[in-house]
């Protein structure tokens, strides 16, 4: 009795195909038996709100650090925009962006780390709400693996643009969660029909929301949102959506690249500003 097994589910659309196939038969994946297309990260999260979950994680932890690097100096204050704030020190050891860190300290990376650092308790829970609401709308309709690369890729040129435009020192999510706004935008113009401008108009509103938080509040990142919406926008574009185009392997090997450069980066600013609290 032969006990070999003689067919897999493709790694890409989960639909039944040979053990022979060169190319699934379904969606047109080639090479679907291979060993790196068949491993944990290529098959995907069973429920994708396990990512939506370690990212919210990360920063928690991110943010927990950074209080931790210098608790003597943590905002106690009633204050809730202040309370329980990292030093200014402990956030530009971590990897807090802007010209400053740039330009001064050459730390480029920090276009990357600074989008899982928080100036307060507030500033997090707002960040990480929203990041947890529209991240399941775009998963839905972009995928899990374009997700990812659109939330990391916004953040990273969001915070660009400030950059250049001359933002000497800046932190948070906002960035990448405008990147989920910008691809939501892109997605329910470029659909249209009643839930395509039903989805459009409500998130119309948080960027109008947004325009007018960061005018009535001193010190909001407003290149930052506006980059990140633009770069969300471009991002929903060049990958497409799921009514348009299934994810590939090539949306998962992105992603992966994102994500390892990501988790690569926030390790070094761990330890590089632990050596220097330490040693130096």
């Amino acid at each position: 009795m032969n006990n070999q097994r003689q067919s897999i589910l493709c790694p890409n659309c989960r639909k039944l195909i040979s053990i022979s196939e060169i190319r699934c038969p379904h969606c047109g994946t080639a090479h679907p038996t291979s060993w790196w297309k068949n491993n944990a990260w290529t098959r995907g999260f069973r429920d994708p709100n396990q990512f939506i979950k370690l990212v919210i994680s990360i920063n928690v932890v991110m943010y927990i650090i950074s209080i931790l690097f210098n608790p003597k100096a943590t905002g106690l204050t009633m204050n809730p925009l202040t309370f329980l704030s990292p030093s200014d020190r402990s956030l530009l050891l971590l990897g807090a962006t802007g010209t400053i860190p740039i330009d001064r300290y050459h730390r480029l990376w920090t276009l990357v780390s600074a989008g899982f650092l928080h100036g307060g308790i507030l500033h997090i829970f707002f960040n990480m709400a929203a990041f947890r609401q529209l991240a399941s709308i775009v998963i839905r309709e972009f995928g899990l693996y374009r997700m990812i690369v659109i939330y990391i890729l916004s953040g990273i040129i969001g915070f660009w643009v400030s950059y250049m435009m001359g933002v000497a020192y800046t932190i948070g999510a906002s960035a990448s969660v405008c990147g989920l706004v910008g691809a939501i935008l892109y997605y329910g113009k470029s659909r249209g029909g009643v839930y395509g401008q039903t989805l459009y108009r409500q998130i119309a509103i948080w960027v109008v929301f947004l325009f007018i938080f960061g005018l009535l509040v001193p010190g909001i990142n407003n290149w930052g949102h506006g980059g990140g919406i633009l770069a969300g926008i471009l991002l929903g574009l060049l990958l497409g959506y799921q009514e348009r185009r299934q994810e590939i392997h090539f949306h998962k090997i992105l992603a992966a690249i994102c994500v390892v450069g990501t988790l690569g980066v926030l390790v070094w600013a761990v330890a590089t500003a632990a050596y220097y609290l330490l040693v130096v």
